[in-house]
């Protein structure tokens, strides 16, 4: 008993592609893989914000250690260098108060070149005499 025949009429009948379709099913693709990579660009911008704001948290308590450490410097230094504390470490040294003659005032060039030009001046007076 043969149940199928051995040659079938409609062998050669090709259907024929439904263009529309494959075309509503690209557009359904494209669309649901730019969906998806909208969302992956809003995940990875959502993670890097909350990694800024985790990294400037971090910052902010840095400065302010540091501002803390700054003043607390500050203050130490102004304690060290205060004159009733460096008298008496000056005089352990061995040094002692500057006297009157020890002090020169610093002359400006344009003063240095007057005194000279006095100086000159006066040299050329004597010599004549």
């Amino acid at each position: 008993m043969n149940r199928f025949p051995g040659q079938q009429r409609n062998a050669k009948v090709r259907r024929t592609r439904d263009v529309t379709a494959l075309s509503r099913l690209a557009l359904l693709l494209f669309c649901g893989v730019l969906l998806a990579g909208g969302f992956l660009f809003a995940a990875k911008q959502h993670f890097a914000a909350v990694q800024l704001g985790y990294k400037s948290e971090s910052l902010r308590t840095e400065r302010k250690r540091l501002t803390e450490e700054n003043q607390r410097l500050a203050l130490e230094k102004e304690k060290i260098s205060a004159p009733a504390k460096l008298d008496p470490a000056a005089r352990k040294l061995g040094l002692q108060p500057a006297t009157a003659g020890q002090i020169a005032i610093p002359e400006s060039s344009q003063q240095k070149q007057e005194v000279a030009e006095v100086e000159n001046k006066t040299t050329e007076q004597k010599a004549t005499r």
